[in-house]
């Protein structure tokens, strides 16, 4: 396989389903339609929340929050099956479930007042169906909380010897990505202050702080003198989460995203570059096409159906996008016309970035044969070694650099993900509170007022996400895939039924949503059974009763959903009801 050609045919391919089939929705919605005379970022505008963003900000904003470290790590956890199965479920689920998926969140929310899918789903199924729903999303944002804010502090974290000193000279690499994350925050402040009130131009302000980039990362790399353990950077980001979660978009989230984009463009250049200059070719043997229908990858037998598609995640379709699209997005959406590009085109471009990641794989599997005493295991080190080896193969000296600027690059957007889905939490939690079409304003007295309270939301979701980060969210991490898929699946369902209320054809969520929800729960299935032997067995801990437990409470969810989202779209219950 030539890793150049394999690129080439994939970015054709997705650009032609960006042009035709994204087209093609656009006329079928009437996005953009002029029914709509402004977005919920003009009509509902707060200074906070709702506030419009030019499109380049929003697109670094949006692509930012989605692509975190999943486009990365779902490719490389599944390319056990072979690089065929990976691919084509990267192009037909980005193109016609992972685009569709977002892209239909965003326009759905943008026309329900900048709501989230919960609310989306209330005034089109139940009220019922709408707690249902807002419960199981919040729950799975608090273990997103949890997960990366365990990966950021260990990212950060300095090596501790036995007797609980810290290593300083086994800690610089995690001290420099620490000081320049931190810098990276301060440049941001400094640009959105620039942008919103200087008024400084849009291209010199961008100009500036990508100037700024390249000074934080030189300054990073060569005076970091903070070093701390991983626990005191829990608490530092948990603090850094709760201001971030209620700070004006302007201040530091649209502004840092939109920086934060150029570092992602930039680690999508440096890997395009190293494909296209040094193009190799990986053997059949490294990499074959296809691995078969069941493989053993050193942890129990694994099933292509349904494991290829609830590992993937990112790279093709996300449950957490329509959080994104329909949480943070849709309340910055300058106008209509917008939603194309920011959301069918983020979600096809971060299935460019999954392609690149697999082409890491493959060079990483060559080098590994190569140099089996020094292989390249882990995320990280397979995407970013895979591709600085490949540079370093054509510029030789360039490795540490490369190397360098791509783990940095990954730990920014896992802060990036952790923030927003912070925020996306606070959305969450205070939604639930609400009756049909009331909004947080409109709660005046009582103790409701209190649960909805911007503060007092965030500082119960910071808690309990760095809390279970502390105490161990990985023991129930195994469920997070399959939760994750079954999100993507409501989400279709839920604007699939806002669609058909409105007149507007719907056709085209109706298989992506029926497979998702199939991919769920036989994947929600073989947890179950997989604990319970587990536990039959004696060597159960907590963390194998929850999984069993919370799988089957899933798959009850998942079932009351569908049968309401059917009786909607067959017109057998009034909306609402």
């Amino acid at each position: 396989m030539n890793l150049l050609l394999l690129l080439i045919i994939c970015v054709a391919i997705l650009v032609i389903g960006y042009i035709f089939y994204g087209g093609w929705l656009v006329k079928q919605w009437g996005v953009g339609d002029g029914t709509q005379a402004e977005t919920p970022a003009h009509t509902m505008a707060d200074g906070v929340d709702y506030v419009p963003a030019k499109a380049p900000v929003l697109m670094g904003h949006h692509f930012s929050s989605i692509a975190g470290a999943g486009p990365i790590t779902g490719p490389i956890n599944a390319a056990f099956f072979g690089w065929l199965p990976v691919t084509l479920w990267i192009l037909i689920g980005g193109i016609f479930f992972g685009g569709v998926h977002d892209f239909g969140a965003l326009f759905a929310s943008v026309r329900n007042k900048g709501m989230s899918i919960g609310e989306v789903i209330s005034a089109n199924m139940s009220r019922r169906a709408k707690r249902l729903f807002i419960i199981f999303s919040y729950l799975t944002l608090i273990l997103v909380v949890a997960a990366f804010a365990s990966i950021v502090a260990g990212t950060f974290g300095a090596t501790v010897d036995e007797a609980g000193v810290i290593d300083r000279a086994a800690s610089v690499a995690t001290s420099q990505v620490a000081m320049v994350s931190i810098l990276f925050i301060l440049i941001a402040i400094v640009f959105g202050f620039l942008v919103y009130r200087r008024n400084v131009p849009m291209g010199i302000a961008t100009v500036i702080g990508v100037i700024a980039i390249v000074v934080i990362m030189a300054i990073g790399i060569n005076f970091h003198p903070i070093y701390l353990t991983t626990k005191q950077w829990m608490i530092i980001v948990g603090i850094y989460i709760a201001i971030a979660s209620v700070t004006p978009v302007w201040i530091l989230l649209q502004p840092r995203d939109y920086l934060s984009s150029f570092l992602l463009y930039a680690m999508l250049a440096v890997a395009l570059f190293g494909v296209i200059v040094a193009h190799p070719t990986v053997s059949s043997e490294a990499f074959p096409a296809v691995a078969g229908f069941a493989v053993d990858n050193g942890n129990g037998v694994q099933y292509l159906f349904p494991v290829l598609f609830t590992t993937v995640a990112c790279g093709a379709i996300s449950g957490f996008h329509s959080l994104v699209s329909s949480g943070t997005t849709s309340k910055q959406l300058d106008k209509e016309a917008d939603a194309k590009p920011i959301a069918y085109g983020g979600m096809l471009l971060e299935c460019v970035l999954a392609v690149l990641t697999l082409c890491a794989v493959g060079y990483a599997k060559m080098y590994n044969v190569a140099n089996p005493d020094a292989p390249l295991a882990g995320a990280t080190a397979i995407f970013g070694g895979g591709i600085a080896h490949v540079i370093d193969d054509v510029i030789p000296g360039s490795y540490t650099i490369l190397f360098t600027l791509l783990v940095l690059t990954y730990s920014a957007f896992c802060l990036t993900s952790l923030d927003t889905a912070t925020r996306l939490a606070r959305f969450m939690f205070q939604e639930f509170w609400l009756e049909p079409g009331q909004t947080v304003a409109d709660v005046k007295e009582g103790w409701k007022k209190t649960l909805v309270n911007p503060y007092v939301a965030t500082i119960i979701t910071v808690v309990l996400g760095v809390l279970l980060g502390m105490t161990g969210y990985a023991k129930i991490w195994g469920l997070f895939g399959a939760a994750n898929q079954l999100l993507a699946g409501l989400g279709l369902l839920a604007v699939a039924t806002w669609l058909g209320n409105i007149g507007k054809n719907n056709k085209m969520f109706l298989f992506p949503m029926g497979f998702m929800m199939v991919v769920t729960i036989i994947s929600l299935a073989f947890t179950i059974k997989n604990q319970l032997a587990v536990i039959s067995s004696g060597a159960a801990d907590w963390g194998n009763y929850a999984q069993a437990i919370l799988g089957a409470l899933l798959i009850i969810l998942a079932v009351v959903l569908v049968i309401e989202g059917i009786q909607t779209l067959a017109g057998k219950k009034k909306a609402n009801a």
